[in-house]
């Protein structure tokens, strides 16, 4: 079976959460003997790799324009992909889902994967709003099997678009966690193990970390910091300000960071701060979740599927509550938590999607 992977700008460390689900996941199905190619944005591509832990890699003249890069990519692979006799051709995200049809009529078996309701993205406006909705519909439409990370995503795909057949809940998934300490990069940030509450995601304006760094700056520390871990893939005007107004407030920025750097950041974390106002199904959070780390999210559906205790969660946007929080958690003790992360195990998931690809008629 030749399975050729879309709508992901690209693997290995490459910013995103489809990014990061296609890194840990198509490696582990190429582990089982299936042919594996996954289609990369060459503009995001930082290396010359042609093949990653088994999964071979194409890269794909793409124009870097957060507007229509998505689409032009899109059509660009599944043409790429029909060149290479793929048997299955597996899209994610709902924006290069508006191009399924296309690759169903050149005679391909489309597997679809939703991971959020992307139109409801600050970033977005009315027309990519429209065009991102026109995608969903066309992917629960026309593809064969259509995954869902959520059992909130599963919710809009059976109501909204009447889609009951072939539909799948997988999670995402988290591997198992890289407990490290590395002294001369915390000495670096200048922090300290157990003294800083990390952030780490995009800097988009649905993640709000806007609202992180103005509820830290109401509390008294009690000698903690707030860490940042992530950047934005195009740099705008909210990124900017959100940057300039964290570096005056004295948080610090680590930028993108993957391996030791991040490892040991969740590994000594007092807490993980999530405030977004909307996910899929957010790998950070599953990550931070891994190391044992006391967790404070919104409220938002999405976050609340996890299954935390009350006490983890604020109201998506209240800044007071979330400042009133981060106070308790710094003059308290620091807590190891025990989460159940049984059903994000990414070995299980690849099993579960293999079966998937089996159910279209191809054994091996």
């Amino acid at each position: 079976m030749k399975i050729v992977v879309t709508g992901t700008r690209g693997i290995p460390n490459i910013m995103g959460g489809v990014e990061t689900h296609c890194e840990e996941l198509f490696p582990r199905i190429a582990a089982k003997g299936y042919d594996v190619t996954v289609i990369r944005r060459q503009s995001y591509a930082q290396d010359s790799l042609t093949e990653w832990k088994g999964v071979a890699l194409v890269d794909v003249k793409t124009p870097k324009k957060k507007s229509f890069e998505a689409i032009i990519h899109t059509f660009r692979a599944i043409n790429k992909a029909k060149k290479m006799k793929a048997d299955v051709l597996h899209i994610h995200a709902i924006g290069p889902a508006l191009l399924v049809l296309y690759a169903k009529l050149l005679g391909m078996k489309v597997v679809f994967t939703h991971h959020g309701m992307d139109y409801d993205r600050d970033k977005w406006g009315f027309f990519a709003k429209t065009m991102l909705k026109l995608g969903e519909r066309m992917g629960c439409m026309f593809a064969d099997h259509v995954i869902v990370i959520s059992n909130v995503i599963k919710t809009v795909v059976e109501q909204k678009h009447k889609r009951t057949k072939n539909i799948h809940l997988v999670y995402n998934g988290v591997p198992q966690p890289e407990i490290c300490s590395y002294p001369e990069y915390f000495e670096e940030l200048g922090i300290e193990e157990g003294k800083y509450i990390l952030g780490m995601c995009r800097f988009v304006p649905e993640k709000n970390l806007h609202h992180l760094v103005e509820a830290f700056s109401k509390i008294e520390s009690n000698g903690c910091k707030l860490v940042l871990a992530g950047d934005t893939d195009f740099e705008d005007e909210y990124s900017l300000n959100l940057k300039k107004s964290a570096r005056e407030q004295g948080v610090i920025l680590t930028g993108f960071i993957k391996g030791k750097k991040l490892h040991s950041l969740l590994s000594h974390a007092r807490c993980f701060v999530l405030p977004s106002s909307h996910e899929g199904l957010p790998i950070a959070l599953l990550e931070a979740m891994s190391y044992g780390i006391n967790t404070l999210v919104s409220d938002i559906p999405a976050n609340k599927e996890v299954g935390l205790s009350p006490s983890h969660y604020f109201q998506c946007g209240n800044i007071q509550e979330l400042s009133d929080k981060l106070q308790q958690i710094v003059t308290s003790p620091q807590q190891t938590i025990q989460y159940d992360m049984e059903k994000y195990d990414w070995d299980k998931i690849a099993d579960e999607i293999v079966e998937i690809y089996k159910n279209l008629g191809y054994k091996s």
